[in-house]
């Protein structure tokens, strides 16, 4: 009833340039949010209604804290008010290129004290396959609730793209996987508010590989057109015609073009995640590194 009267309250951990976004899909579809952050200046900054990513600038910020829709705030008591929990918080990597998802880890347990029944808690972090239910399912489940039945949990991976115009979050299809087929129904429905498509899978885990494979997929292929950049140089051929050239196929190609290497967050890190998860079950990743 909630979902569909919009009456819910929406919380999203992580104000960063995947959180914020998202607060605004919600917002904008007249969802009450609250917003958590560590970071108190940029909590301080929200609340005077100033933006601090570039990019976002557009996002009405002010109207939204004015018209108390929006909640910033460093207090995690408050998710006992909440329905439903997205937490968008940074997964990079140690010194030695393996996942640290301490921040996952962190945001679990300053909710943990103040999760109640009847709450769905969706993670976007990207990360590789089975965190959501080592980090999230199995503490839920300690404590005595039933996953499917009184509690909902699902992966759904961020997809932003930061400035780039001619897609922005809400329509960019929404990847949603809960633990159980009940928890895929209720995430959905609560991300159909907001968003133009949902994509449910059938868990988890299929959620975050996923995203592992876009990144991958992009990663791999990136280095690809870089290394027959530098070849046709040597041979004196124009690799952009041949890219146009090749662009003509209606099947089997799409294009990716030369430029400076591998930038952003996600894609210098995320294939790790895979490299490292893939260990675990005796696999080498030879191409990933590689690339």
């Amino acid at each position: 009833k909630k979902i569909e009267n919009k009456s819910l309250v929406v919380g999203v951990i992580g104000l960063g340039y995947v959180g914020l976004p998202l607060c605004d899909v919600f917002l904008k579809n007249g969802i009450r949010v609250i917003g958590f952050d560590i970071d108190r200046e940029k909590i301080e900054m929200l609340k005077k209604g100033k933006i601090y990513i570039k990019h976002l600038q557009n996002i009405d910020i002010k109207s939204y804290v004015y018209s108390k829709r929006f909640i910033p705030t460093c207090d995690f008591s408050k998710v006992k008010i909440v329905d439903h929990i997205c937490i968008c918080v940074p997964t990079p990597l140690n010194k030695n290129r393996e996942p640290d998802i301490s921040f996952i880890k962190k945001t679990v347990k300053s909710i943990l004290p103040y999760v109640h029944k009847n709450m769905c808690i969706s993670l976007e972090s990207t990360t590789y396959p089975g965190t959501t239910i080592e980090e999230i399912v199995i503490p839920l489940e300690n404590m005595g609730f039933n996953i499917g039945k009184d509690m909902f949990v699902a992966f759904s991976p961020e997809r932003e793209d930061p400035g780039n115009k001619k897609f922005h979050t809400a329509i960019i299809p929404k990847v949603v996987g809960g633990h159980t087929k009940g928890c895929t129904e209720v995430a959905t429905k609560i991300y159909s508010i907001g968003f133009s498509k949902v994509v449910g899978v059938s868990d988890t885990r299929v959620a975050e590989m996923t995203k592992i494979l876009e990144n991958t997929y992009r990663g791999v292929n990136i280095a690809l057109v870089n290394e027959l950049k530098i070849v046709c140089q040597k041979m004196g051929v124009d690799i952009w015609e041949v890219i146009r050239a090749a662009s003509t196929k209606p099947f089997g190609f799409q294009p990716f073009y030369p430029g400076p290497g591998l930038g952003g967050h996600c894609i210098p890190i995320d294939p790790f995640y895979l490299t490292w998860k893939a260990r675990e079950f005796e696999v080498a990743t030879r191409f990933i590194e590689l690339s």
